[in-house]
């Protein structure tokens, strides 16, 4: 098939690999524009970009696609479908009616469920027991399209951000070649009206741990912040990311190191800290952080 596609963050790239690897015609790739990061403030490409630049495709990175100039530069590519995941741009109903199959949807839950920017991260912290892939077919409201394809993982019991949406994105790659390969038998199937939730994009203000709350939340806020933003807490004074955690045992005042393992009391219950990042350094395991930074039981965080 003839595709657009259209998306910008890690998360995207294996989706490119593979429509490319299975031998689809990519007529462009769409992505956000270079940000400037790093100490120099250079502009930097997206990971898709990036990417896409080396498999010797034509990049474009429109500011906004609301303008008729971008719009017919976009039909003109007349595309059979246009896949898109985490783009970072609302695409406008001339954009969703150009290609001629429409415009395919990769979203990382399972519609109706979290809806919205930050769906990996909301299935964590509310303790879902399964997440997965739904391929939908775009329409103009927010992620409120017929699904064509669910494929459905459970969520580990340790399992971060980090290490689910690798698995999602993964699995969204495989996903969206099968649909390809069957969409004019696929039947789009209309999301039901009940249980519908929004995962809001991640506040930097809910990383702070509040060690007064339940180890099971403070576990959950943990695993979803790694690896960011990151849940924080203050350790001797110094600000550390807490980038792993499981529960533990023991009971103490909230905050109360009960052991030199970094187990840490909760309103109730208990969570380990198993991987940890001081300000301007690497993140570490547990065991080689306790080497260079002891926090003996009794210490309050």
């Amino acid at each position: 098939m003839r595709v657009v596609f259209m998306g910008t963050p890690d998360f995207s790239v294996p989706v490119l690999e593979a429509l490319e690897g299975a031998g689809h015609e990519i007529a462009a790739v769409y992505c956000q524009p270079p940000r400037p990061a790093g100490r120099g403030k250079k502009p930097r490409p997206s990971p898709v970009q990036a990417k896409a630049e080396a498999l010797g495709l034509e990049v474009r990175h429109p500011v906004s696609l609301k303008g008729t100039e971008e719009q017919a530069e976009f039909a003109a590519l007349k595309a059979d479908v246009a896949v898109v995941v985490a783009y970072g741009l609302l695409l406008p109903q001339a954009v969703l009616d150009a290609p001629a199959q429409g415009c395919l949807n990769i979203h990382a839950s399972l519609l109706p469920r979290w809806r919205g920017a930050a769906p990996i991260h909301r299935a964590i912290m509310a303790g879902d027991a399964e997440t997965g892939i739904c391929i939908m077919q775009m329409e103009a409201g927010l992620d409120t399209g017929p699904v064509l394809q669910r494929r459905k993982v459970e969520i580990g019991a340790e399992e971060t951000t980090a290490e689910l949406h690798d698995r999602l994105s993964a699995l969204g790659a495989k996903a969206i070649i099968e649909a390809l390969a069957q969409l004019p038998q696929l039947v789009a199937e209309p999301q039901p009206e009940d249980g519908v939730t929004y995962a809001a994009k991640i506040d930097k203000a809910e990383a702070r741990i509040d060690w007064t709350r339940p180890a099971e939340e403070i576990d959950r806020q943990i695993r979803g912040l790694s690896p960011f933003p990151g849940a924080w807490t203050e350790i001797a004074g110094d600000r550390v990311k807490v980038l792993g955690a499981r529960p533990g045992r023991g009971e103490g005042a909230p905050g109360e190191v009960l052991d030199d393992a970094l187990t840490v009391a909760c309103g109730s219950g208990a969570v380990e800290l198993t991987r940890l990042q001081r300000s301007g350094k690497a993140a570490q395991d547990r065991d080689v952080f306790l080497r260079g930074h002891p926090v003996p039981a009794g210490t309050r965080l």
